[in-house]
């Protein structure tokens, strides 16, 4: 294709408030499994919130945290624990991106509990969890990934559903 043949609209993949939901059932379903309040926030390819819930006996700081690795993850394309990974993740000391957080302050979160939204290799927007540890946030947001691909295998979609998830 030259540039002149270059087409000049994408059709896109967009998450609903439906698939959101779906999610946010999973990760709840989860989190009472493995005994943790959790808070679940789920945005769209732009950062923007489609849905967000506080469970009981979460804490107060859940919803914020949530929605800024829910908006890292979708942002950046990649899961948030990977920013400060070793050795190689961007936003350690005297790598590529340190201080990345501090550009988009109190929206950015390089800790665990965030991650794309990946359809069929494209980024539909991210979803955040906070309230556990990195291994139960982990755990409760690659549960609300795999309810997501259940959900939509039937259409022959895919959804990644690992947690160390780059794009």
């Amino acid at each position: 294709m030259s540039v002149t043949e270059k087409k000049i609209f994408k059709t896109a993949i967009k998450l609903e408030l439906e698939a959101a939901k779906l999610m946010i059932e999973a990760a709840k379903k989860k989190s009472e499994e493995i005994n943790v309040a959790e808070t679940i926030a789920i945005v769209d390819e732009g950062g923007n919130l489609i849905a967000l819930e506080r469970m009981n006996e979460a804490r107060i700081t859940g919803p914020e945290i949530a929605i800024a690795k829910a908006f890292t993850a979708a942002g950046h394309k990649r899961s948030t624990h990977l920013f400060n990974t070793e050795p190689n993740g961007p936003a350690l000391p005297g790598n590529e991106a340190y201080g990345i957080q501090l550009m988009f302050p109190g929206k950015f979160a390089i800790f665990v509990g965030g991650f794309p939204i990946v359809v069929d290799g494209e980024v539909v927007g991210g979803v955040g969890i906070s309230g556990g540890n990195g291994e139960q946030d982990t755990a409760v947001g690659t549960a609300a990934l795999q309810a997501l691909q259940s959900h939509l295998e039937k259409e022959g979609m895919t959804v990644e559903t690992q947690a160390d998830i780059k794009k």
